[in-house]
């Protein structure tokens, strides 16, 4: 499907969620935002997760917690996936009420299901804009797509960066407002955290982020996912992790994210990096990577895409 084709069919996609959140569809299968409803139901094409031996990055705080996996029921922890088979992708998607694949409700999407060699580029935004700048031009420059996942701080604290990342013309979506462990905060924070960061993604960009939400620190229980599901979202957790984030002072470099990428990479793997710099040493590493991570991995033959291809 094509760029433009991709566009409108997420733009169906994102309308029909909206109506069916606000109008509250007796039909809907989407689970509702409360801790005691049912998950969406399973599907066969489940993504199979790949193994990864760190811990989720934080963008606001140097505090971590153990990678998401990819279950057929909501994870109800975040330990690490362990299979490094590749997906098929002949499973037929069918879809709920609101619109968005029975398949990628009420669990942790890791991979996206395929034996292709393509991969999706993901930026977290939250704690400050250093790496803004040089990751959307090297993007532009190479002709790559990609998802960034913006908190409400971060749309609030660096509007003009907010603009650019959306004038870019990359897949736009919530990362919740403050960044918070959702396992430590109440359901009723948990949907304001989510619709604040929603309402000022929309007010600043003109761009809805639904379906596209990613739990900070990969922290959420199988209730959490069910409530961000209801709100008309769908997790999107990782496969590599670069560890960018860590800094120099945390012993990476740019090799070392280089050599990790290469590694770990396989078919339909979702890499999560970040465009703000370590709290400590002010290293940009992701950014600083980004160029020589893009010709690693098309010279083992991938393309790039954005996760808008899991509709």
């Amino acid at each position: 499907m094509g760029i433009e084709g991709r566009t409108i069919r997420r733009a169906a996609v994102v309308a029909a969620a909206l109506t069916a959140v606000l109008v509250g569809s007796a039909c809907t299968t989407s689970p509702a935002p409360t801790p005691s409803s049912s998950p969406a139901s399973s599907s066969a094409c489940t993504p199979t997760p790949t193994p990864t031996s760190s811990t989720p990055t934080p963008t606001s705080t140097p505090t971590s917690t153990s990678a998401p996996v990819t279950t057929t029921s909501a994870p109800a922890s975040t330990s690490a996936p362990a299979s490094t088979t590749p997906a098929s992708t002949s499973c037929p998607a069918s879809t709920t009420a609101s619109g968005l694949p029975a398949s990628l409700l009420g669990r942790n999407v890791t991979r996206i299901p395929t034996t292709k060699k393509v991969v999706a580029l993901t930026f977290d935004a939250g704690s400050n804009s250093a790496g803004v700048a040089p990751v959307l031009a090297t993007l532009a420059a190479e002709k790559v797509p990609a998802s960034f996942f913006l908190t409400g701080d971060f749309v609030t604290k660096f509007p003009a960066a907010t603009k650019a990342i959306a004038a870019s013309g990359v897949e736009i979506g919530n990362h919740t407002t403050t960044h918070p462990y959702a396992t430590k905060i109440t359901d009723a924070e948990l949907t304001s955290e989510v619709l604040t960061a929603q309402s000022r993604i929309r007010a600043t960009t003109g761009i809805d982020p639904r379906p596209w939400f990613r739990f900070p620190f990969g922290a959420q229980t199988a209730s959490d996912i069910r409530l961000v599901n209801g709100l008309g979202y769908v997790y999107i957790g990782w496969t590599i992790d670069t560890l960018g984030f860590q800094g120099t002072s945390g012993g990476r470099s740019v090799e070392y994210i280089r050599s990790r990428v290469d590694r770990l990479l396989v078919p339909g793997a979702i890499i999560l990096m970040h465009v703000g710099s370590n709290w400590q040493d002010g290293s940009t590493l992701d950014a600083d990577s980004l160029p020589g991570v893009i010709a690693d991995i098309r010279a083992r033959g991938y393309t790039f895409v954005t996760v808008d291809v899991l509709l």
